[in-house]
């Protein structure tokens, strides 16, 4: 597949993963993206997955038709980017590896020392002529590892953006980008949302035709509304209208409360109502809704004078990915010491700019009346 008349995609679809980094449900798939630029100079950017290296090189030699390239460029040392590098060196011994100088150190840590010939680290604006076309390389520390780059092509206006604007999916999957591309990102590079805007910043000026990541399609076709939704997701921004409601519930009264609270919602008008029962759902689709509405309900049972576990898992997913901005509500569920929304205050503390609901729901063990009203008057707090 070309993307330019230079440009070409060598990359490759894997149908047998069922967990990305062994926890990310992929039902999908997964792509392992790589690129050449055929020029006077042939630059190869970053290599696959050591399960699909055969099919890669045979992907890069047919594009090569007999030529040899002058440059293998490592934008992202993680294994699904790097793996295949030492069998690209048996068969190109000659070509330079460009990469930052930490990424050729984890190179080193992963797949051991020497067997690259010819190696150089690149820098910040450093650019590299290759005939026609020139590249400019911009670092992109912990978006999301510390020795990311990505490359520039000032020519034909191309991003190789590393793992920045990727998504979850093999190639021929047919399914929206932005569900899938958001879902990987607060759960690949959520953490680090202020690197993602310093390198948004970097780019600001930069005219952009195509935009090619590491994993999921290339985007060449309507750049603003990724960039957009780049810009909302990495400053912690609300990007849609509406309230998840994320909830446990041990014999069925918590999820009661948080199916109400959904009824009434939906009564009252509001836009968008994502519900989600922690302990048999997604938790990265859980988080992802959390992340996309300006609202967040958590719903859950008081146990062993903490929280159910798998609420405190998400509230510890949402803290360790810099969970900010938001209006939070809280419904407990506690038949002789309720502690639920005390222990879920205590676990949000040091997040930024969270306001909490005057309205709090305390149900001991099933639904009062009390308790059906309150849910009433937090619903029109909540629109």
């Amino acid at each position: 597949m070309y993307i330019t008349d230079d440009i070409k995609y060598i990359g490759v679809n894997d149908r047998e993963l069922d967990l990305f980094e062994s926890q990310y449900d992929v039902p999908e798939g997964m792509a392992y993206n790589s690129y050449v630029i055929l020029d006077e100079k042939i630059a190869v950017f970053d290599t696959v997955d050591r399960n699909f290296t055969d099919e890669w090189l045979a992907n890069l030699e047919a594009a090569l038709g007999g030529r040899t390239p002058d440059y293998l460029i490592i934008q992202h040392a993680e294994p699904d980017h790097s793996a295949s590098i030492r069998a690209f060196c048996e068969k190109y011994p000659q070509t330079a590896v460009l990469a930052s100088a930490k990424a050729l150190q984890f190179i080193a840590q992963f797949y051991g020392e020497g067997f690259i010939g010819n190696s150089k680290a690149v820098s910040e604006g450093e650019e590299l002529n290759l005939g026609r076309h020139t590249l400019k390389f911009f670092t992109a520390p912990m978006v999301h590892w510390p020795e990311v780059i990505v490359t520039y092509d000032m020519t034909d206006k191309v991003l190789f953006s590393a793992d920045a604007f990727g998504k979850f999916g093999a190639l021929d999957a047919d399914e929206d980008w932005a569900c899938e591309a958001r879902r990987y990102y607060f759960g690949i590079v959520g953490k680090y949302g202020a690197q993602v805007q310093a390198l948004l910043k970097k780019l600001s000026g930069v005219e952009l035709n195509a935009i090619c990541p590491l994993h999921g399609p290339v985007l060449n076709e309507n750049l603003e509304y990724y960039l957009n939704l780049y810009n909302i997701w990495s400053s912690y921004g609300v990007e849609s209208e509406g309230v998840c409601i994320a909830y446990t519930s041990v014999y069925g009264n918590t999820k009661k409360a948080a199916e109400l609270l959904k009824s009434e919602l939906e009564a009252l008008g509001c836009p968008k109502v994502a519900v989600t029962d922690l302990a048999r759902e997604d938790m990265a689709e859980a988080v992802e809704d959390a992340f996309r509405y300006g609202k967040l309900v958590l719903a859950t049972t008081t146990y062993n004078a903490d929280v159910f576990p798998f609420m405190k898992e998400f509230i510890q997913h949402l803290t360790g990915k810099n969970y900010q901005n938001r209006t939070i509500g809280f419904i407990e569920n506690g038949s002789w010491a309720p502690m639920a929304k005390k222990v879920m205050t205590a676990m949000l503390e040091n997040s930024k700019n969270i306001t909490y609901l005057e309205n709090s729901v305390t149900i001991k063990s099933a639904l009062s009346d009390e308790n059906i009203e309150t849910l009433k008057a937090m619903a029109k707090e909540l629109v």
